[in-house]
């Protein structure tokens, strides 16, 4: 008991050392034919991380997979996913890879950042040949992390390709100068593989020198999301960098006007359209596109005159009445000047015994009263005979 309590406080420290030794590989068996299949156990590794276990040929620990992922069985590899403390078990099936052997069981992660271990493996029944022997020579190692130099402009926010400075420090750790080296530089997107580019780097890097490396990298035009950028020279991987692009949201703008905007004009032109070749009704008006079939109707609008009466002036005013008609019923309703309704000939005299019309007063100022006699030397007229009043 007292034992068990002395090396309890142990165990965290035990856990974290494992973790700092690095990601580590377990193969279940060291060799298995075509068809079979093997359980590959790993520790050390960031906790919920994705991996992806392949069985490559021309390989050793050492020297890691000297030709990249082409030389393994790309088909029959498998993801798997670590837990909290950065384990995994996953059973792998056995294939030949498409170069001879030394082989191994190579785990790297897919994403984040990046980490990768090996384990030595035959496939069995499967060619042997010895490694390709290494360039002599001067050799490059990275020195400094990498980051990126430059922003977008405003045309990116348009769609136009991102572009970046890769910068960082290598030297160089061989017996001889590298002289203008050129690197491969290559771009992802999520899980796919990087399409790899050939640049040079002018100038030279004699041994145990550094030097200052800036590649430029642009990404296609409307590329957005995460993005990792992958510097190799000599068929080895020297860093990784990660990107992350923004949306360019002008394009969507760009797509949402058009949207709005283009119905619209289709649609005032289409109308327009309709509005002149629209035959003309008879008696209408034409207003500003609005058809008035009823003069009535246009009389309402101010401004507006029917065709009717633009055409002709206004009708005459009415006039007031000479006088205002008495109580009698002979003169009630008439609007005229008051005349004298005898004749004007000499040749008829009026008779001495005709009566009077009761609608032609002597006076207009002066009505004649019933109960007087009217004077007989008051003639109406200066050509006609001299009439008599009755009493």
């Amino acid at each position: 008991m007292l034992l068990a309590l002395l090396m309890s406080p142990l165990s965290p420290g035990a856990g974290v050392a494992a973790a700092a030794d690095g990601p580590r590989v377990k193969l279940s068996k060291s060799q298995e034919g075509t068809g079979g299949s093997i359980t590959v156990t790993g520790s050390g590794w960031r906790e919920r991380a994705l991996l992806m276990i392949l069985v490559c040929g021309q390989a050793e620990p050492s020297r890691g997979v000297v030709g990249g992922t082409n030389s393994c069985a790309n088909a029959y590899g498998r993801a798997v996913t670590t837990d909290g403390e950065g384990r995994f078990g996953r059973k792998v099936p056995v294939a030949e890879p498409p170069v001879p052997c030394p082989c191994v069981v190579h785990v790297a992660t897919v994403t984040g950042a990046k980490a990768e271990a090996d384990a030595v493996f035959r496939v069995a029944g499967h060619a042997v040949e010895p490694l390709p022997a290494e360039p002599a020579g001067g050799r490059l190692s990275v020195l400094t992390d990498t980051r990126f130099d430059g922003s977008s402009g405003l045309l990116t926010w348009f769609g136009a390709p991102p572009a970046r400075t890769l910068v960082l420090t290598v030297g160089n750790v061989g017996t001889s100068a590298v002289k203008d080296p050129v690197f491969q530089v290559g771009t992802s997107h999520g899980v796919f593989a990087p399409q790899w580019e050939e640049q040079q780097w002018r100038g030279t890097i004699q041994p145990g020198r550094k030097a200052r490396i800036e590649l430029p990298v642009e990404l296609t035009g409307g590329a957005h999301g995460d993005y990792t950028v992958s510097l190799k020279y000599g068929g080895k991987v020297l860093a990784e960098q990660p990107w992350g692009v923004g949306r360019p949201w002008g394009v969507t703008l760009f797509w949402v006007l058009v949207c709005l905007v283009v119905p619209a004009a289709v649609f005032r032109a289409g109308m327009a359209v309709v509005d002149r070749v629209r035959p003309r009704r008879a008696g209408g008006i034409r207003h500003r596109g609005l058809r008035l079939p009823l003069p009535e109707l246009a009389l309402r609008l101010p401004g507006v005159k029917p065709p009717e009466a633009a055409h002709r002036a206004p009708s005459s005013a009415s006039t007031l009445p000479w006088f205002t008609p008495d109580a009698d019923p002979g003169t009630a309703g008439r609007l005229s000047a008051p005349h004298d309704d005898t004749p004007t000939s000499p040749t008829a005299p009026t008779s001495p015994t005709a009566p009077r019309s009761p609608a032609a007063p002597t006076s207009p100022a002066a009505p004649t009263n019933p109960a007087t006699p009217r004077s007989p030397a008051a003639p109406t007229s200066p050509t006609t005979p001299t009439r008599k009043g009755r009493t």
